[in-house]
């Protein structure tokens, strides 16, 4: 891996926009709700930026694990396990139906580290999302690549040792991951090919998506502060398999902000964050 070419495509840009449609926002509250916080009528709920302008590219354009092949925004990495490593949030101002978003997109950052199952390399990209009225939206999303291995996950970390203050049960079975799939028009072969997880990537089963856990994160700190101006740090701590539900906690902190947590079936941590209000 030429760390220092792939370093080239930091400062990249690219520019996207979608609309605000009556009928994403029906399908993203159905497939969510109730685990979203209240919001007016005509704006879209917390996290639906996630849905709009995705990557769209032909069937011949795809790797084998069926994202689109690298090389043009992002750089291309020569490791083939793509995963959502973590990032950041912050919502200035909502989204409503029948706008146009558009989002400005640049590479800030690639590195690469050395992990249990080889060579890492973590790739930056800093969104701006702007309606007619403004900057809406502030995100960085970290992407993680590492080399195809048949080592077992890491086992997860141990729950978190404070109580929730709340939390929200969902079900985590195949159709809330091809729902989400189809809303980010994702073709990750991890989300929906079973054969494919278990046989090629290693997995036990299914992976549930780190934007899925992430939004529900995202809602319940905004239920507990009831605030929709927030910020959320957040990381992926190990893999969240589907077909079993999980939990999404929260609760307050003395300093003012929100620690949140996404724990497995078996009572074990998956993904961590803190929020704050804006």
């Amino acid at each position: 891996m030429d760390i220092e070419h792939l370093k080239t495509w930091m400062g990249r840009t690219e520019e996207a926009s979608d609309l605000v449609t009556p009928r994403l926002i029906a399908s993203y509250a159905a497939t969510f709700a109730p685990h979203l916080a209240p919001c007016p009528a005509g704006d879209a709920p917390l996290a639906l930026h996630w849905c709009l302008a995705p990557p769209i590219a032909p069937m011949a354009a795809l790797g084998a694990d069926g994202h689109p092949a690298k090389g043009d925004f992002l750089p291309p990495v020569p490791l083939p396990r793509r995963m959502w490593a973590g990032g950041s949030i912050a919502t200035m101002a909502p989204l409503r139906e029948g706008d146009l978003v558009t989002r400005r997109s640049r590479i800030s950052n690639v590195t690469a580290k050395e992990g249990r199952t080889g060579p890492l390399c973590f790739v930056a990209i800093d969104h701006e999302l702007s309606t007619p009225r403004g900057l809406a939206l502030r995100e960085r999303h970290d992407i993680v690549y590492r080399e195809a291995s048949s080592l077992p996950a890491a086992p997860a970390a141990a729950a978190e040792p404070q109580p929730a203050e709340l939390s929200w049960t969902v079900e985590a079975g195949p159709v809330l991951l091809f729902r989400y799939s189809a809303l980010t028009f994702n073709g990750h072969r991890i989300h929906y090919d079973l054969p494919y997880v278990t046989r090629e990537e290693g997995y036990a089963g299914l992976v549930v998506h780190g934007p899925i856990q992430a939004t529900l994160m995202l809602n319940i700190a905004a239920v507990l502060t009831g605030r929709s101006t927030l910020k959320l740090d957040y990381r992926g701590v190990s893999p969240l398999i589907a077909g079993a539900a999980f939990v999404v906690k929260a609760r307050r902190q003395e300093d003012g902000t929100i620690r949140t947590w996404t724990e497995g079936a078996d009572g074990r941590l998956r993904m961590e964050g803190t929020a704050r209000a804006l």
